[in-house]
């Protein structure tokens, strides 16, 4: 598998976001993408971008949610394996859990991986004026080494968690928002960009991703 530096930009971008790699085999993995319908537009445009890696153009699905029992609908996209994913892998995941890689700072120093992350899990509160980046299930040593690769940027957040843990995000706030946007907004597709301050931001992107 042969990337360009850009797509391999937007492949780390969506690791750091709603990228799934499963292993098959002893060095090989495949990249899952699932987003819902309602980003279809978004979908089409990493289909696009990274098309010589997907083995078919985005499948259409539906299912039904194991906590509410309501069916939903979701759009995947499907790599063919390849050993460059499993070195990913290995990267990328500790004992079948995603973790953040030690070199966190240098892919957030990159505008569109940065871009994409925040495409993938970021929303902005028009009523607080505020940025976020919804987090996984990281651990805090693993929260506090992003925290320290934006401060590295010179870009400030803190991060907030449920007292379960079972949700955590980053928050972006004054100067440190204006950063964060002024290095992603260049990246950002236009289906996306109800993400930023200037564009009306939907009840959705408050609620979520």
């Amino acid at each position: 598998m042969e990337l360009t530096n850009r797509q391999k930009d937007i492949l780390l971008g969506t690791l750091l976001g709603d990228g799934y790699l499963q292993k098959t085999g002893a060095h090989n993995a495949r990249l899952r993408i699932e987003h819902s319908l309602k980003q279809k537009a978004y979908v089409d445009w990493k289909y696009e971008e990274l098309e010589n890696i997907f083995r078919s153009e985005p499948v259409f699905l539906r299912r039904v949610h194991p906590s509410s029992h309501q069916m939903y609908s979701y759009i995947r996209l499907q790599s063919y394996a390849d050993s460059l994913l499993g070195k990913l892998k290995l990267r990328f995941y500790k004992n079948g859990r995603k973790t953040i890689p030690l070199d966190i700072k240098n892919i957030i120093a990159n505008p569109l991986s940065l871009a994409v992350w925040y495409m993938d899990d970021g929303y902005y509160d028009k009523r607080d004026k505020s940025a976020h980046i919804y987090l996984q299930a990281f651990d805090a040593r693993e929260i506090q080494l992003i925290i320290s690769g934006f401060s590295q940027l010179g870009i400030e957040c803190k991060a907030y968690c449920r007292p379960d843990r079972k949700a955590c995000q980053l928050n972006f706030r004054n100067i440190h928002k204006n950063k964060l946007l002024s290095m992603i907004e260049p990246h950002l597709i236009a289906e996306m960009r109800y993400k930023l301050p200037l564009d009306p931001v939907t009840t959705d992107s408050q609620i979520g991703v």
